[in-house]
């Protein structure tokens, strides 16, 4: 009873000198690492900088690059391509019908043919933007001024009346990606939450939903895009999963940073270079050449296809907009066996 006594009392005395020789926290410990300072920062000032650098500076100086043009007659194909030079493709037309046929399927942008001795006909696709008959018209007024001619210009393809500056098919495929990219995003953090086939459900079921309500909006309700409700839901919808799927697997595969890549990738390089804004034969040679594979762009094409042209050359937009939602779709399937190869491997 005394030993225990004595024991109880020495651990008491003890405990002070050994709450004494404790180490303080070390301040260091409290103070944030250097990159979670330095990312934010970094990221925000990268999509600041794409961001303007794509939207304003592509509309700098957009200069026609290979405009196609149909020009029939036996002499006139060749001394527009002598003279505009690589600002057009000519492509000569055996009579104004066959060349008005090509306009209306959108093959051409543009039909010059001569109409008399000194009197020149252009006809162009309003439908294809005003940036791009504008550019066009230009081109063919300085060769007439030249050539001594004068020319009578007439909309063969005009713009829907409610969409005078032909930029409803930028806004929907900016506002679809957008929605995509939110919900996609929302989905990463339900990973705990859902199975991976319920998460594929919700992004499939939300991504027909986005389209429907975007269709409906700029069809019937505004009039902006006169396009078939069904295939336009079904293009609207596929740019609502492409958008979604892509946003979810770059944000499960690269972390905090695949959230601004997709942002930098879609959001921004996808739209400023989707030729709605500034025509796509008006870009540069980078921003064409990415232009119809970046699923903005692609839906685009197709909204276009579908209001104005029948769609004629709907098949390529649609396979665009279907293998990004696809393979994201897939990779991510792919991504719980590669962690279990990973920790497995460790």
């Amino acid at each position: 009873m005394t030993l225990s006594t004595a024991s109880a009392a020495e651990r008491e005395r003890q405990r002070p000198a050994t709450a004494e020789r404790k180490p303080e926290p070390s301040r260091r410990a409290d103070r944030p690492p250097v990159k979670a300072w330095l990312q934010p920062v970094l990221i925000s000032l990268i999509v600041v900088a794409a961001f303007i650098a794509c939207y304003v500076g592509l509309q700098r100086d957009p200069q026609p690059h290979r405009v196609p043009v149909a020009v029939t007659g036996p002499s006139l194909p060749g001394e527009i391509q002598h003279a505009l030079g690589d600002a057009v493709e000519v492509h000569p037309a055996a009579d104004a019908a066959t060349a008005r046929h090509a306009l209306e399927r959108h093959e051409v942008v543009a039909v010059l043919d001569a109409a008399a001795p000194g009197r020149l006909n252009l006809q162009i696709a309003g439908a294809a933007g005003v940036s791009t008959t504008s550019a066009v018209s230009r081109l063919v007024d300085a060769y007439a001024q030249g050539a001594g001619a004068h020319v009578t210009t007439s909309d063969v393809v005009p713009l829907a009346e409610h969409d005078a500056r032909g930029l409803a098919g930028f806004y929907v495929a900016f506002g679809v990606s957008l929605a995509g990219f939110v919900l996609g995003s929302n989905v990463l953090g339900l990973a705990g939450v859902m199975r991976l086939r319920h998460r594929y459900f919700l992004l499939g079921g939300a991504s027909a939903a986005i389209g429907t309500v975007g269709a409906i909006v700029v069809g019937p309700v505004l009039g902006a895009a006169p396009a078939p409700l069904v295939p336009l839901v079904f293009v609207l919808a596929l740019l609502a999963a492409a958008t979604a799927f892509t946003t979810k697997l770059l944000g499960a595969f690269l972390g905090p940073v695949g959230l601004p890549v997709t942002t930098l990738v879609l959001l921004t390089v996808g739209n400023a270079t989707s030729g709605a804004v500034i025509g796509a034969d008006l870009l540069p040679s980078w921003a064409r050449a990415v232009s119809a594979l970046l699923p903005p762009g692609a839906a685009v094409r197709g909204i276009a296809d579908l209001s104005y042209y029948d769609g004629a050359h709907l098949a390529g937009p649609v396979l665009t907009l279907a293998l990004w939602a696809v393979v994201a779709g897939f990779v991510l399937s792919l991504r719980p066996r590669l962690m279990r190869r990973r920790a497995a491997g460790a």
